[in-house]
C-alpha cells in the first residue's frame, strides 16, 4: 500500500503534460512501423486467429488503418488487433482520427467509437465467438455534433478498477477531456504502472486516473471461464487496437517502457520528469 501511495505522488507531481520524445530517441518502441503488421495477431469475432475479415486492418498511407470496405454489414464483427508482445509497466503513445462513415449495422453506440485495450488477455487466448478481450479499455470517441462527447475514457470489459479507494463496477467512466470532432489527428497517451496507477492523458492533460486494474464484472461474453478469475490484480497483458465498425486511422503507435525504473521510485520520477520536459 505505501508502495503504491508513492507512486501515487510521484505520477501527481509529474505525469500532467507529458509529451513523447522523436522516434529515434533512445528507450522507444514503434509498436507500428509504419509499413505492415508483422508483429500484430488479429482476432475479429466469429472468426479464428489471424483471419482479417474482410481486410479490416491494412497498413495505407503509412498508417494503420480500420475500415469497413470489404463488409456488407457489421453483424457484430468486433475485432482486435493485438501486439505480439506483452507489456507491465509504460508510456503508451497513439495519435489517431476517426475517418469516414461507420459501416452499415454497426450499432449506435459505435458511432466515431473505438479504442485501445491494454492489459488484456492474449488473441489467441479469445474464443471465436468472444466479442472482446477481457482488459482494460481506453475508450477512444469523436464528436458527434451533439454536444460533448469526451475521448480516452474508461471501459471495462471483464475487469474493475479501484478510484478514489473505491471498487469502481460501472461499465464504462467519462474522462474530463475537451471534445474532438471532425477528422481532427488527436494525441492520446497511456501511463500504465503495472497493477498500480493508470494515467490517461490527452494532448498533454491528464484526464482520468485510476489504480488496482483487476479481473472482474461483465460486458464480455464468449469467453474461457478458466481466465476470468474475479479479483485478479491486472499487472501485465497485451496491448489491442479495435475494430468496432467505424473506420480509424492510426500515424503514430509507440512505447516507453518503464519497467526498468520500477523497483527505484527516484529513478522513476526522474524518468518521468524527463518524459514530461521532452516536446512533441
Amino acid at each position: 500500500m505505501q508502495r503504491i501511495k508513492l507512486l501515487m505522488t510521484i505520477c501527481l507531481a509529474l505525469v500532467t503534460g507529458i509529451s513523447t520524445a522523436q522516434e529515434s530517441q533512445k528507450g522507444w518502441q514503434q509498436l507500428f512501423n509504419g509499413k505492415d503488421l508483422k508483429d500484430w495477431d488479429i482476432k475479429i469475432s466469429k472468426h479464428q486467429l489471424n483471419d482479417n475479415n474482410g481486410n479490416t486492418f491494412s497498413v495505407k498511407d503509412g498508417k494503420l488503418t480500420v475500415s469497413y470496405d470489404g463488409y456488407k454489414a457489421f453483424d457484430e464483427q468486433y475485432g482486435h488487433i493485438f501486439h505480439k508482445k506483452k507489456f507491465s509497466a509504460y508510456l503508451l503513445v497513439m495519435e489517431y482520427r476517426f475517418v469516414g462513415e461507420q459501416v452499415n449495422g454497426g450499432p449506435g453506440w459505435a458511432y466515431r467509437n473505438s479504442g485501445a485495450m491494454i492489459h488484456s488477455q492474449s488473441a489467441k487466448s479469445m474464443g471465436v465467438d468472444q466479442d472482446f478481450p477481457i482488459s482494460i479499455e481506453v475508450q477512444l470517441l469523436g464528436g458527434n455534433g451533439k454536444g460533448k462527447r469526451s475521448t480516452a475514457n474508461l471501459c471495462t470489459p471483464g475487469t474493475n478498477v479501484v478510484m478514489k479507494d473505491q471498487l469502481v463496477t460501472a461499465h464504462c467512466i467519462n474522462s474530463t477531456s475537451k471534445t474532438y470532432d471532425m477528422d481532427v489527428w488527436v494525441r492520446a497517451e497511456v501511463l500504465v504502472l503495472g497493477d498500480s496507477i493508470v494515467k490517461h492523458i490527452v494532448e498533454g492533460d491528464t484526464v482520468l486516473t485510476y489504480e488496482k486494474p483487476q479481473i472482474g464484472g461483465g460486458n464480455v461474453s464468449n469467453y474461457d471461464p478458466a481466465l476470468k478469475k474475479n479479483g485478479q490484480l491486472l499487472s501485465e497483458g497485451y496491448i489491442a487496437l479495435q475494430s468496432e465498425s467505424h473506420p480509424i486511422e492510426y500515424r503514430k503507435v509507440e512505447l516507453f517502457d518503464l519497467v526498468p525504473y520500477m523497483k527505484d521510485p527516484k529513478k522513476l520520477g526522474a524518468k518521468l520528469k524527463e518524459l514530461q520536459q521532452r516536446k512533441k
